[in-house]
């Protein structure tokens, strides 16, 4: 009975639900990127301070990593649809709150509430995903679409944004969530099934209390190392993020009814899937950033006009994404996934060549060969992660994965923003004079770039042509190092991941290497 019902196919009921659990995921990445174009807007209505300003743009992120863990979970006791719905609620009335918040404090506690929601979604919708896709090969297009849904949000994120900005107020950009997920509860009750986990246990709260609480730790540290850099909070953040989470280890381990079970790590496919994700995030998620940063500061284009010339990559993602499932029919997952990574190391040393050269056309080229090469990593990750467990834990599976994503997407950002930092500011250690508004000029490219406005035009010139210099050679060292990381990561998955696809097991999960 097993195998017969892990190997049937997916029918049309299950691939409209695949249409239909997409749309959260577009949104979960969308209302990440959107809120950037709005930060101008909000700023001169609602004045919040710079701390204020740093918490409505943080805590969304905040939130959404440290409850991802704790809501995958209770996903598998009390049922992921049901799960998904109310956190399609809290997310669509949590968007209506933001979207008229007077204070900054309102927005503050709205984008709080969003992350809570967010958290919700990836964990519920990758794991019916798994209930829904039993054939492997299903299972893989199935998530394909899932990853390219999350890039395609990203995409079209700015552009959405950048036109509602253009003829209603900021708040606006938090409203698109609301018809997305009303037509979510209408149509997802008739196309989702539900599932849970019958033997799961109660829920320990002492548990998700302590995965919260070393989550967020560690994340705000790592955003701190970002934003200002190393420091003594910081690193006690850290410590302490740490020492919480090997206290939750070892409750886990004395647990009847553990929030994670910690024997899935002793999977190398599902251990070795997760530190590949890791390093494919750390690198994306950082380039990312400083790609789009050099679009705007070193080649001076508008916003806009940067969104746009970032679409190629987007495209390429997601057509990566689409094609991956079929790639694999004929290529076993661990080389595939090498291969991509090989390629996107490949297209980092082009970045590292094309930001010397500020060559806009070379540097849109890189962008969109790593994002090809990286298309695939995440596919097959996810896959391995879900696909190596049974159906019961898949909701704790999700909630790792997307964690280890929000992971490595912070640590790539501070990392590779200490090192373009590190560089930059050794390049503009020579500037010459001194004070307040030169201390902005070792600091940043943006704050060169405002206190060249104020200078006579010769002065002007040699200070933005040597801080675009700077920022430029920062970024060929990123990149060089992304490429690394990216090699290693090949070998990680060629070697750890090789038996992988060997065989099929009876019950249609992925076979894993033991």
């Amino acid at each position: 009975m097993l195998a017969s019902t892990e190997t049937r196919r997916a029918g049309r009921r299950e691939w409209i639900g695949l249409a239909v659990l997409a749309l959260p995921c577009m949104l979960y990445s969308m209302d990440m990127t959107v809120l950037n174009l709005a930060v101008p807007h909000l700023s001169a209505d609602l004045k919040p301070s710079g701390a204020e300003l740093l918490w409505i743009v943080d805590i969304y992120g905040f939130l959404l990593a440290g409850a991802l863990i704790t809501m995958g979970t209770l996903g598998d006791r009390i049922g992921r649809r049901k799960l998904l719905l109310i956190g399609a609620t809290a997310f669509g009335l949590a968007s209506i709150l933001a979207a008229f918040s007077t204070t900054p404090a309102m927005l503050i506690a709205s984008r709080a509430l969003l992350g809570l929601a967010a958290a919700t979604l990836a964990p519920s919708t990758l794991s019916l995903l798994r209930n829904m896709f039993h054939d492997p090969a299903q299972r893989t297009f199935a998530i394909g679409v899932w990853i390219a849904s999350f890039s395609a949000g990203a995409a079209i994120g700015p552009l959405v944004g950048g036109v509602l900005l253009a003829y209603f107020w900021w708040g606006s950009v938090f409203l698109i969530a609301v018809p997305i997920m009303l037509l979510l509860l209408l149509i997802g009750p008739a196309l989702l099934p539900e599932f849970r986990d019958p033997d799961a246990g109660r829920l320990d709260l002492m548990s998700a209390a302590l995965s919260l609480a070393a989550i967020l730790a560690i994340i705000y540290g790592i955003k701190h190392i970002a934003e200002i850099g190393l420091s003594g909070e910081a690193a006690v953040a850290i410590g302490a993020g740490m020492a919480i989470g090997i206290l939750f280890m070892l409750r886990q381990r004395r647990l009847a009814d553990p929030l994670i079970d910690i024997s899935l790590f002793a999977k190398p496919a599902f251990s070795a899937s997760l530190l590949v994700n890791l390093m494919a995030f750390f690198i994306a998620f950082g380039s990312f950033l400083f790609i789009a940063q050099f679009l705007q500061l070193v080649l001076g284009l508008s916003p806009l006009a940067a969104g746009l010339w970032s679409l190629p990559s987007g495209i390429a993602f997601i057509a990566g994404s689409m094609i991956t499932p079929l790639l694999a029919q004929s290529i076993r997952p661990p080389f595939l996934m090498a291969a991509g990574l090989i390629l996107a190391a490949i297209g980092f040393g082009l970045v590292a060549w094309a930001a010397q050269t500020t060559d806009l056309v070379a540097m849109i080229i890189a962008f969109t060969v790593f994002s090809i090469g990286l298309a695939p990593v995440f596919t097959l990750t996810t896959d391995l992660v879900v696909g190596t467990v049974t159906p019961e834990r898949a909701g704790a599976a999700s909630a790792i994965a997307e964690t280890c994503t929000e992971l490595g997407g912070a640590l790539g950002i501070a990392v590779l923003g200490s090192v373009v930092t590190a560089i930059y500011r050794t390049g503009m250690a020579a500037t010459p004079q001194s004070g307040p508004a030169y201390e902005a000029v070792r600091d940043t490219l943006g704050g060169a770039l405002t206190v060249a406005q104020d200078l006579p035009t010769e002065s002007a010139t040699m200070l933005v042509e040597n801080a675009r210099l700077a920022f430029s050679n920062g970024l060929v060292v990123a990149s060089v190092v992304c490429a690394v990381i990216s090699l290693v990561a090949a070998f990680v998955a060629a070697v750890m991941l090789r038996r992988v696809g060997l065989q099929e097991p009876e019950d249609g999960t992925l076979a894993p290497a033991e």
